[in-house]
């Protein structure tokens, strides 16, 4: 159950990183909304951070939560922001994703 409460803070995660993308594109009160979503998004994310690390290793949930966090801004940075997809980018970005995969198969 913890597991599924760590990807949700790592969706999170990636939501405000999104809002702050979306903040630095826009002005005024369309600005202020992005960056309140940003600071709720953030404080939900750390508090689920928080629950699943009651029965998760530090280690292995902070590297699984920024790991899903730098693997979906990086995606929604491709499909939203239109940042370059490059061979290279798409290759780290695979091996980052096998890592979570492979930090999550092997904690207790």
């Amino acid at each position: 159950m913890n597991f599924i409460i760590l990807i949700i803070a790592g969706l999170l995660e990636v939501a405000f990183a999104s809002c702050l993308g979306k903040a630095r594109e826009t002005t005024g009160s369309t600005s202020a909304w992005w960056y309140t979503g940003f600071l709720i998004a953030l404080s939900v994310s750390m508090i689920l951070l928080m629950k699943a690390t009651k029965t998760i290793p530090i280690g292995t949930a902070y590297a699984v939560w920024t790991g899903i966090g730098a693997a979906g801004t990086v995606i929604m940075g491709i499909f939203f922001f239109k940042e370059p997809a490059t061979f290279w980018r798409i290759f780290f970005l695979t091996t980052l994703i096998g890592s979570i995969f492979g930090l999550k198969s092997m904690s207790h």
